[in-house]
């Protein structure tokens, strides 16, 4: 199955640009940034890698992040991974990013996107592997401040596809960006958000997200099964699932297998993903072999997780149909 999963045509749509810096472009970015690094090798920032629930890794990936300074730097960063993600046969992504991480520290929006943006393009031209930008605000932070990175968005409308929420989602329930969110659907970002695996709300969070944010599909949102009425909205409303096994199982303790069987059987649109794979260990192909072995999915279940994310990208129907002819001849031959 392992060789299957290899040359399946794959797509990503829960992955945060940050969360792929590995730490041998972490040693590099510090060295030409001048940056002094607590760690003395590539291997000492491995073990430092060490958490067992959502804040505790936040705190180390918001510490990672402080090499990424100018835009060749970010530029490496999504370079770095849309190749490893070209290698596993990720036909499409779409990549999430963190502006306000950015900006809190001094590093200004026009170098983070513009540095991303290039490499985007560069990927498509050298490699033949499409991806979009979704723009996500911090949760842990004012609505005002993801107002006003929203506001300082509009000039770079055309490179960003959408708008997500994520950071710690302890007492920061998806109503608190309701206006901001308002404000992003009337500029024309489609809308998602992170609903994180068992948390205080969550399935109180799902509901908000999907009723009274009106976003167009759901980051995580696995607890969504402990409602039936929840899981009935997500079906009534096609929304689509963006979940990520490997990171489950770090900060929670299951990779939540069962549940994802669920939804498949269930016919809701569940789809598999990598999430922070330089800090969970695992890219998007890395995920399926895991969920592969956990569940023992048949080659039509991954075909199914792939049809999934396909269908519930954030493209033009003509070219989603495009990657599911790809999809459908693989599965054929």
């Amino acid at each position: 199955m392992t060789d299957f999963i290899g040359g399946l045509p794959k797509c990503e749509l829960h992955l945060h640009i940050e969360g792929t810096l590995e730490p041998e472009l972490k040693f590099e970015l510090a060295g030409r940034n001048g940056i002094d690094l607590p760690y003395a090798s590539v291997e000492e920032i491995r073990a430092a890698y060490s958490f067992d629930d959502l804040p505790s890794f936040l705190k180390i990936y918001y510490e990672g992040m402080d090499v990424l300074r100018t835009e060749p730097d970010f530029y490496d960063l999504a370079m770095a991974y849309l190749r490893k993600a070209a290698s596993q046969n990720v036909r499409y992504a779409e990549i999430f990013f963190d502006p306000q991480a950015h900006t809190s520290r001094g590093v200004p929006f026009d170098i983070v996107i513009r540095g991303l943006r290039r490499a985007l393009i560069d990927a498509e031209n050298q490699l033949g592997i499409r991806a979009q930008l979704i723009m996500c605000f911090l949760r842990d932070f004012q609505a005002e401040y993801a107002m006003a990175t929203l506001l300082e968005s509009l000039p770079y409308r055309e490179w960003i596809v959408g708008v997500g929420l994520d950071s710690d989602e302890k007492g920061n329930p998806p109503v608190k960006f309701k206006a901001v969110y308002e404000r992003a659907r009337q500029e024309g970002y489609l809308l998602t958000m992170h609903c994180d695996v068992d948390q205080e709300n969550s399935t109180e969070h799902i509901r908000q997200a999907i009723e009274e944010i009106g976003v167009n599909r759901v980051d995580h949102g696995v607890n969504a099964l402990e409602d039936p009425s929840l899981v009935e909205a997500i079906r009534e409303r096609g929304l689509g699932l963006t979940v990520c096994p490997i990171s489950n199982g770090y900060v929670t303790d299951s990779m939540k297998a069962d549940a994802i069987r669920r939804m498949l059987d269930l016919g809701l649109r569940v789809t598999v993903n990598s999430d922070d794979p330089a800090y969970f260990a695992g890219y998007v192909q890395e995920n399926l072999v895991a969920l592969a072995d956990a569940l023992d999915l048949s080659r039509e279940d991954l075909v199914q997780l792939e049809r999934n994310a396909f269908e519930i990208t954030w493209l033009p129907r003509h070219l989603k149909d495009a990657y599911l002819a790809e999809l459908d001849a693989y599965a054929a031959g």
